[in-house]
């Protein structure tokens, strides 16, 4: 039996406390030719749940919340729980697949069984097929979350045990010993750290925001759409400007998010602050299926007109944050709040999910996804669409999920708030056509003819 993280109980909370959320995390793989049979399915199902325990567990709460929930074995587990079947109606495109992926991520995993499910989608145009994988976010991070699908595909070490999480029920009475004693050492100085790191990012997500759209109730329904770029354009774009892969998807984010505003007749020049979570995950950890993550709050340049220099105001801004500290310090809080009596961390994190944040209007994730080419019963897997939830008042979410030379965007909005997700999907593509138009005429310009170096 091992205890859940803080982090991880957190997520429950967050879907407990509001009705019209769920809180899985999904990735569909969308392969070449036919899907293999049910009883083929089945077994490789049940092969992956034996290398993998924690797919074999189910959530068990403690009496009165005198402890914190626990993973335990469920002993009805049976594959068959996790395992549906469904075919895409005519034409089978692609907006009858988004319209499958927002219908899925509108409905809540079992609590009553081990929180994931696999669902097999049949009669894609094109002679495709596709499979979509779901966990809990108290189960998985994006990080995680794909190496859960990239689980499901053929591997060369496929007889390999995934490791488990590490839990403070497994170290060794020494370890603890030790860890508790540095951390009374070192509690002073922490505390002061932590404060002068967090109270700019918890002002402004607690503090009131500027009035936006992005931010407000969240019905059951989702829509869903996608937006694609070629890695190497991306990568050519950073190189151009001094920009980071995330920097410049960022800033496509942005001049989305402002192309939007401007269509609902709101003028973009106040700040809109977005939430990018932040991997915590080491290589070693990259198996296993637990969260990882700290979270930095970055305010995108929504007022700034020319392409490149939103690029570069984006650059600015995240590596602000980056070296703020911010992410280092919630990462102690986290692993410090798992010493405190568990009564009083469920007390804290239920004020913290009813809490109605305003200060945040959106979130933005990017996961680096495999760059070898999958395949799933010999079958190539063509491409991996990333599927994020909503919570918390943000009606929408940007995935952002690297696969070989492929770079996609997975939106998930709110149906009734967002019905112009499609202006979302297409701003991005647009803000990077811009940035790779700028970059390859800076490419071909002569240096005397160039402005000066930023």
């Amino acid at each position: 039996m091992a205890g859940l993280h803080p982090l991880d109980t957190g997520f429950l909370e967050l879907e407990e406390a509001d009705r019209h959320i769920s809180l899985g995390i999904g990735v569909v793989a969308v392969i070449a030719g036919t899907p293999p049979d049910r009883d083929r399915m089945r077994a490789r199902i049940a092969d992956i749940a034996d290398r993998q325990p924690r797919l074999r567990q189910r959530v068990r709460r403690s009496q009165w919340d005198l402890g914190a929930p626990a993973w335990v074995d469920d002993p009805a587990f049976d594959p068959d729980h996790h395992l549906r079947w469904t075919a895409l109606p005519e034409p089978g495109d692609e907006r009858v697949l988004r319209e499958l992926i927002a219908s899925e991520l509108e409905q809540r995993l079992d609590p009553d069984r081990p929180l994931w499910r696999c669902l097999v989608i049949e009669r894609l145009a094109g002679e495709r097929w596709a499979i979509m994988i779901q966990a809990h976010h108290a189960m998985v991070d994006g990080i995680s979350g794909v190496s859960l699908l990239e689980s499901f595909c053929d591997s060369t070490d496929s007889g390999r045990k995934m490791p488990s999480a590490t839990t403070p029920g497994r170290l060794g009475a020494l370890h603890l010993a030790s860890r508790a004693l540095r951390l009374s050492m070192q509690a002073p100085g922490l505390a002061l750290s932590m404060a002068r790191s967090l109270a700019p990012v918890v002002w402004a997500a607690a503090g009131p925001g500027a009035p936006s759209s992005f931010n407000g109730s969240i019905g059951r329904q989702r829509r869903y759409a996608i937006a694609r770029a070629g890695l190497p354009e991306v990568q050519a774009i950073g190189a151009a400007f001094g920009a980071t892969v995330n920097d410049v998807a960022v800033a496509a984010i942005t001049a989305a998010y402002r192309a939007v505003l401007r269509r609902r007749g709101e003028t973009p020049t106040d700040t809109m602050r977005v939430l990018i979570p932040r991997s915590m995950r080491g290589q070693r950890a990259k198996h296993v299926l637990d969260n990882r993550v700290s979270a930095m709050l970055a305010e995108l340049p929504i007022e700034v007109d020319d392409p490149v220099d939103r690029l570069v105001a984006v650059r600015r801004r995240v590596a602000s944050q980056r070296d703020s500290g911010a992410a280092e310090a919630e990462k102690t809080v986290l692993a410090l709040a798992e010493w405190l009596p568990f009564p009083a961390v469920a007390w804290a994190l239920r004020f913290v999910v009813h809490y109605p944040q305003r200060g945040v209007a959106a979130l933005a994730t990017n996961v680096p996804g495999p760059r070898r080419r999958l395949t799933l019963d010999s079958r190539p897997v063509l491409e991996l669409l990333p599927c994020m939830p909503i919570a918390m008042r943000l009606r929408t979410t940007i995935a952002i999920l690297s696969y070989t030379d492929q770079l996609v965007f997975g939106i998930t909005g709110d149906y009734d708030s967002t019905p112009d997700i499609d202006v979302l999907s297409a701003g991005i593509e647009h803000g990077l056509a811009e940035l790779l138009m700028r970059a390859q005429a800076a490419a071909t310009t002569p240096p005397l003819e160039r402005g000066p170096a930023e």
